[in-house]
């Protein structure tokens, strides 16, 4: 049930507009100046306000900053008098949300009120949302206890304040995307757009596109003008993963747009202005691909503004059990299952992984795991074959050459689920495809084939 204050001093006004509201099933609170309002806003939670404007010991058009600053979220509407318009004008200006002419208006409180109600209930929701979007992509939701990766936290945040373009390196599956949104979310642009791209996912001309967008009639099929993602984050933030996978020819396109905030689209001739902040990521080592020509060595210092170094799961081992708990949680619950415990073997058997997945292949793991239990706790036999039988050394270090061979039998195995399909093995594998392709050639893997 809503609430709505009434604040008049004329008594017999008051209670007419008490009983129309009342009748609509509101709550209703008096009030007959200004004094006893405030003690009224300050112990109850009141959708609307209704204030006089004329009352004893105030101007109500003046205390509209006060009710805003006691409830932000509360809506006022103003009475005037007639002949008084002005006053209602100036409420408005001053974060009213209307106004209605006293005794010649009440047919319209109803239809007014609801309508302030649902703005009251809109502007609560998107708080809420808010509030969980800042909480899902705070610096506080990165899981990790270990010094390498505070300082990694640590690096970002400083960086997130600031319009800097940022560089972001690591391994697949350690995090770049969840670190980019961070900066975005908890820096001065987390109003507008994130808008993310994978470098790798799309052949020049379409990536062209994708990232620069096109004017009607630019190639076949351009039947109208086209925003790139560059045009639809302008105020936000561009995330530019597998960054060492852009052409060269695209490069350039990027470079200008780092210096001059402008590009041209696909079959145009005049730029567009952005201002849009980029970050990149890659897991390539751009000084080797600048030595070799595949990266504009212009470009990457423009983009090594502020790098940081994502760390592999591999060298912060010890977040490994915390980083379970938090996945076994997320799925157990996404699942209806209760399983509140994982073994002291499954916890083992996952630090003598190399995880070459990184953090997206521990989840993979977890999920797959809980999607296999029966009973309360997570144990050795759900996890993967390759990972329960891997040979160990004599000192118990896990043997590379045994890691390989999994390695090699796990994608073997993928591709043939896939039938030969290497975008969609390298999207299950969460590996970039020309890393699949690599892997392929360095194995010699056979496969069977569409």
């Amino acid at each position: 049930m809503h609430t709505v204050l009434i604040i008049d001093d004329e008594e017999k006004l008051r209670s007419l507009l008490k009983r129309i509201i009342a009748l609509e099933g509101f709550t209703v609170l008096e009030s007959a100046n200004l004094k006893s309002a405030r003690k009224i806003l300050e112990k109850e939670t009141v959708e609307v306000v209704i204030c006089d404007v004329k009352l004893p010991d105030c101007n109500g058009v003046e205390f509209i900053s006060a009710i805003k600053q006691l409830q932000a979220e509360a809506e006022i509407i103003v009475l005037t008098a007639y002949g008084n318009i002005a006053d209602g004008v100036l409420a408005i200006k001053k974060g009213a949300f209307d106004y209605i002419i006293k005794g010649d208006d009440n047919d319209k409180i109803i239809p007014l009120l609801n309508r302030a109600v649902e703005k009251v209930q809109l502007q609560r929701k998107v708080r809420l949302l808010e509030q969980r979007l800042g909480m899902r992509y705070s610096f506080e939701s990165i899981i990790g206890h270990s010094p390498i990766i505070h300082d990694a936290i640590a690096l970002a945040k400083k960086v997130s304040i600031t319009d800097a373009t940022v560089l972001l390196l690591g391994e697949t599956g350690s995090g770049k995307e969840v670190f980019a949104q961070a900066i975005h979310y908890n820096g001065k642009r987390r109003e507008e757009n994130f808008l993310a791209i994978n470098c790798s996912a799309f052949a020049r001309e379409l990536l062209e596109n994708e990232i620069f967008g096109h004017k009607a009639g630019a190639f076949t099929g351009a039947t109208k003008d086209k925003k790139g993602l560059m045009e639809e984050a302008n105020n936000g933030t561009l995330f530019l993963d597998e960054i060492g996978e852009m052409p060269v020819e695209l490069q350039s396109k990027l470079l200008r747009v780092l210096e001059t905030n402008e590009f041209i689209k696909v079959g145009d001739s005049k730029p567009t202005k952005v201002n849009v902040r980029i970050i990149a990521a890659t897991n390539r080592d751009l000084h080797q691909d600048v030595v070799k020509g595949k990266f504009r060595e212009d470009l990457f210092y423009r983009l090594n503004v502020f790098m940081i170094q994502l760390p592999s799961l591999r060298e912060r081992k010890t977040d490994i059990p915390l980083l379970a708990q938090f996945f076994l949680k997320q799925y157990a619950d996404k699942t209806n299952k209760h399983i509140p415990e994982i073994s002291k073997d499954f916890i083992k058997t996952l630090l003598q992984h190399e995880w070459r997945g990184n953090i997206r292949e521990l989840k993979n793991v977890i999920e797959r795991s809980v999607i296999l239990a029966d009973g309360n706790t997570l144990t050795i036999d759900l996890l993967p074959y390759e990972m329960q039988h891997v040979s160990k050394t004599t000192d118990g270090a896990l043997s590379a050459f045994e890691l390989a061979s999994a390695e090699k039998l796990h994608i073997q195995k993928v591709l043939n689920y896939t039938k030969g399909n290497k975008t969609e093995a390298a999207r299950l594998l969460n590996i970039g495809l020309t890393t699949l392709y690599r892997k392929i050639e360095d194995y010699g893997i056979a496969y069977s084939k569409e």
